[in-house]
């Protein structure tokens, strides 16, 4: 029972992901029609705000600190962040610690004026065009926005800490009443998934309660009807191309303590949150976030050491099989609409 608890909560965390990254694909295809192969690099943009405010908030400057000397009796130089000026030195390396978190409020409008931009300078020219022309120029946009990536923060991946209160392990089992030491769990991916949660909570309670949503709601279900009553359709789906760039933004500045962030991190997760949205059904908001969730949970139960015995390797094909599956006895996916993608 441990075992299974154990994975259903990587399952979670991986599932968290998957969900919102998938979340923030469907947005712009429901909305737009436009298939967006470019969604990873939104994600792995958003990981690289968390180590450039991390990097900004580390400038520092070289002082003499009388305090300390060398093996010659010489003062010795040192590096002290601006932040330590600004605010102290307590304050600052608290504000250093906290780099990621922060990073939330960094990212925000920089996903946004990004997905924007992405949105009116680019993908607005192609929604007339076949799905396939779509296809190739954001997977091309995907592979520039990578290599600009590359070219400034280089190759390797860049760890950026969980702050300092996050970095160790809750006993997951103690809390519901196994023996302690029995199912320990790192504090930061249960904070990712209430965070997913909460993120996703978010986004469906805007969509669903909120008057721009509504009218967003209308417009994916007949955009030509909403037009005709005089509302600007076009400028609220820029904006919902903004929305679903922040969310995607926002998954990868909170994964970077998970997955240190490296440049092709856009394109691991590009394929399979495309296999996510297929499974949960074109088009379908609940069916991205659902079948996000199932798949990291079945994913997670393949890489048990006992399940790779018996079939070895099926932790790396176990989501492309579970898609071949559905998709062969429910071809519009869990709980896809009818007529999407189906011209």
């Amino acid at each position: 029972m441990d075992a299974i608890i154990l994975q259903i909560l990587n399952g979670l965390d991986k599932g968290s992901a998957y969900a919102l990254i998938a979340l923030g694909l469907t947005l712009i295809f429901g909305t737009l029609g436009v298939v967006n192969f470019a969604h990873g690099a939104l994600f792995m943009i958003g990981a690289f705000c968390a180590v450039t405010l991390s990097r900004i908030l580390t400038l520092s400057h070289t002082v003499i600190d009388e305090t300390k000397t060398d093996f010659l009796g010489n003062p010795l130089k040192v590096d002290v962040p601006y932040v330590h000026d600004i605010f102290g030195i307590v304050a600052g390396n608290a504000i250093i610690d906290w780099a990621v978190p922060l990073a939330i409020l960094f990212a925000i409008p920089v996903m946004i004026l990004v997905g924007v931009v992405m949105e009116r300078g680019l993908i607005k020219h192609f929604y007339k065009r076949p799905h396939a022309d779509q296809i190739l120029v954001t997977f091309g946009l995907a592979i520039v926005l990578q290599e600009v990536i590359k070219y400034f923060y280089g190759a390797n991946p860049i760890p950026t800490p969980a702050p300092a209160a996050f970095k160790g392990s809750f006993d997951f089992g103690a809390a519901i009443g196994f023996d302690p030491n029995l199912i320990i769990y790192p504090y930061w991916r249960i904070i990712y998934f209430l965070f997913a949660t909460l993120i996703i909570g978010g986004v469906f309670a805007f969509l669903q309660f909120t008057t721009f949503g509504m009218v967003v709601r209308a417009g994916m279900a007949d955009r030509e009807t909403v037009g005709l009553l005089g509302i600007n359709i076009d400028k609220r789906f820029t904006i919902m191309f903004g929305i679903a760039a922040a969310v995607a933004g926002l998954a990868g500045v909170m994964y970077t303590p998970i997955n240190s962030p490296n440049y092709h991190m856009g394109m691991d997760f590009l394929v399979l949150s495309f296999v996510v949205v297929v499974v949960g059904g074109m088009g379908s908001l609940p069916g991205a976030v659902l079948a996000g969730f199932l798949l990291g949970v079945l994913e997670s139960f393949a890489s048990m050491r006992e399940v790779i015995d018996i079939i070895p390797g099926i932790n790396q094909i176990i989501i492309y099989l579970v898609a071949i599956i559905i998709l062969l006895t429910r071809p519009r996916g869990l709980m896809g609409r009818k007529g999407v993608m189906e011209d």
